[in-house]
Order: structure tokens, then C-alpha cells, then sequence
């Protein structure tokens, strides 16, 4: 057993002060110290924090352009990206909905069919679809909370399904559209197709979601912030594509009435060109059917119009001067075409064109008169 501590007894302060002082004058007193040496010092110069050099468009697309996708429906055109390696890509909804089959094709030329629907966000129009794969990709998703009016941004998409298009402008603003929504105004030049493309910052990172266009207003397009995808990647519930399409499937609409003027060319109008030309017109023409065809039946008659347009300056461009009757057969058409009021007559106008020249053609490569 331990002994009590003995309890402490206070001295008077005077006793405790006296040894110190007895100790105190008996030692010898001690030469002053030097002053301290001090060596000159630089003021502190402040270091930046290093920051990474914005990327060109150049570089964003040469990284990026693997990862995003072209997706196609019966009647649907539009463009996604990969958001994950395992085969999720990221869409508009409006370009799903309804549209089955679904096909996703990657810039290797590999198509895959779109087997789940993982997500839907009907009031930001965005939608997550997978495909099996592995391995193939994602793109860095950044913070669309970051970004301001003036921050560079590039676009890559299919508009009017030309394949792996880059536009870079700028964000011109972000525009409050009520209480759950919220865009980015983009100067980045945006078309039918381009529906679901990735938006990348400087830094490469995809920030927004193209969404929509407005063809009344040059350079008015906008974008889903990021922000709003990334919520969805937290509550995937894959459900069968099949089933989604059915559930969404549209009603049959009545397109505008059409009146057909396909010109019966003489195969003479092909003197001078090769089978190689006549190949290489056949194959622009057929391309630009493939891709205005559901454009219009999404009823955008002047896109349609436009990516007909499109195709017939390029063959008239393309084809060497001796192949004249094509060049011709084109010109002719858009002359046709412009005097047209209506977009549907428009887009029609060309078609008969392109369907004349693909029918003097056949004639000409299968030895018909």
C-alpha cells in the first residue's frame, strides 16, 4: 500500500526568492553578448500555382474523336460519346426515342446495336444507352459549375451525318431557364445531327451535352451542362432497348403531299466520264439519300434540303471538267430547287435530280441505252 504524498506547504515568497539572489551576486557577471548577426534576406517573391496549357481543337480532337460515336435510327440521326469503357454512351433522349433498331458506329467503322437503356432525362433531354463492348474508351467529364461566359469550347458530332466534324467558339452565355434547367449558350457552330455531341473545355474535359439549334439564328445553339449526366450515372436501371422504343414509339405522321419530276437523261449526258467517276458520283449521291432520307422524315425539310444541297456542290466540285453532263445534271437541280418556296418541294426538287443522274448511271454501267 502506497504511503500518502505528503501535501504541499506554500512558502512565503520572500524565502523562495532569497537563494536566487544569494546565488545571483556571487557569480561573476558575464560579458555582454555580441548583437546578433543577421544576413540580408530577398523579400518573399510569390510562386502561381503551375497551371496546365489549354489544349488547341486540334489536340482536344485528335484525343477525342475515338471516343465519340455516330448513332443511327430508322428515322433518327444524331451523335453520342463514351462515358464509360465498358460500352456506355452518352445521347440526346430526343435522338432514342422511338427509334428501333438502334445502331452506334465508332470512327473505326465497328457498329454496335444499342441493347439497354440505362437512363433518361426527359426534362434535359439527355439519355445513357449501352452496347456491348470492352475496352473502348471514355471521355474526362469536368465541371460545368466552372464555367463561364467566354471559355473556349469545342464540338465534335456527325451534322448531317458528316462524320467526325470538330467546330470550336466560345460559351456565350448561361442562361437560367427556370428553376430545374439551366444551358450553355454556345457560338460553336451546331447542325441536325450534331444531337448529343460532346462539348470539351480547354482542358479536353466535356463540360456539356449539345442539346438543340435554332435555324432562325445564326449561331444560337446550346448545351446540357454536364452536371446534370453525372447525376444520372449514379441511378443507371438498364432497361431492354426494345422495350423502349415500343413504350415510346411515335404515331405514324402524314408527311406533305409530293409531286415527283425525276428527268430521263440520255446516257450521252455521261460522255467523258470514266466508271470511276460515274462510281464516284453514284456513291455521294447514295450518302446524301442515306442521311437527308430520315432528316425528313423527322420533318426538318430545310436540313434535308441543305445536306442535298450540300452533296450536289461537291460532285459538281469534284468531277474532272471532261465529265460535264452530271456537273450539269446537278446545277440544274439546285436552279430547279432555289426557285422553290416551300423546304419539303426544295428537298424533293434535289432528290429528283440525284434519282435521274443514279438512273442514267445504271444504264450506263450495266450497257443500256
Amino acid at each position: 500500500m502506497r504511503s500518502p504524498r505528503p501535501a504541499s506547504v506554500a512558502l512565503p515568497r520572500a524565502l523562495i526568492l532569497v537563494p536566487a539572489l544569494i546565488l545571483g551576486a556571487c557569480r561573476p557577471a558575464a560579458p555582454p553578448s555580441p548583437p546578433p548577426q543577421v544576413a540580408p534576406t530577398a523579400p518573399p517573391v510569390a510562386v502561381a500555382p503551375a497551371v496546365a496549357a489549354p489544349l488547341t481543337p486540334a489536340q482536344i480532337a485528335a484525343r477525342a474523336t475515338p471516343l465519340v460515336v455516330q448513332i443511327r435510327g430508322p428515322h433518327s440521326l444524331g451523335t453520342g460519346f463514351l462515358v464509360r469503357k465498358d460500352g456506355w454512351i452518352a445521347t440526346n433522349l430526343h435522338v432514342i426515342v422511338g427509334a428501333s433498331p438502334l445502331v452506334v458506329t465508332t470512327t473505326d467503322g465497328r457498329a454496335y446495336p444499342v441493347l439497354d437503356v440505362l437512363a433518361v432525362d426527359d426534362v434535359h433531354d439527355l439519355a445513357l444507352v449501352r452496347v456491348d463492348g470492352s475496352n473502348m474508351g471514355a471521355v474526362a467529364l469536368g465541371d460545368s459549375a466552372q464555367v463561364r461566359p467566354g471559355d473556349s469550347v469545342v464540338a465534335i458530332g456527325h451534322p448531317m451525318g458528316l462524320e467526325d466534324t470538330v467546330s470550336n467558339g466560345l460559351v456565350s452565355a448561361i442562361r437560367v431557364i427556370d428553376s430545374v434547367r439551366t444551358v450553355l449558350q454556345i457560338s460553336a457552330p451546331i447542325a441536325p445531327g450534331s444531337s448529343g455531341g460532346p462539348l470539351f473545355s480547354d482542358k479536353g474535359e466535356v463540360i456539356g451535352v449539345v442539346t438543340s439549334f435554332r435555324a432562325e439564328g445564326q449561331n444560337l445553339n446550346f448545351g446540357v451542362p454536364i452536371g446534370y449526366l453525372k447525376a444520372m450515372l449514379e441511378g443507371a436501371h438498364p432497361v431492354p432497348f426494345a422495350v423502349f422504343a415500343e413504350a415510346t414509339r411515335r404515331p405514324s405522321r402524314a408527311l406533305p403531299a409530293i409531286h415527283r419530276e425525276v428527268p430521263h437523261h440520255d446516257v450521252k449526258l455521261l460522255a467523258g466520264c470514266s466508271d470511276q467517276d460515274l462510281q464516284h458520283a453514284a456513291h455521294i449521291v447514295a450518302e446524301a439519300i442515306e442521311v437527308g432520307a430520315p432528316v425528313y422524315n423527322e420533318e426538318h425539310f430545310a436540313a434535308c434540303y441543305h445536306i442535298y444541297e450540300g452533296a450536289a456542290l461537291v460532285l459538281e466540285k469534284s468531277l474532272p471538267a471532261a465529265c460535264a453532263g452530271p456537273k450539269r445534271a446537278m446545277h440544274d437541280g439546285r436552279t430547279r430547287a432555289e426557285k422553290l418556296d416551300d423546304p419539303s418541294a426544295q428537298a424533293w426538287a434535289m432528290r429528283d435530280a440525284f434519282d435521274g443522274l443514279l438512273e442514267v448511271t445504271m444504264r450506263r454501267l450495266k450497257g443500256s441505252p
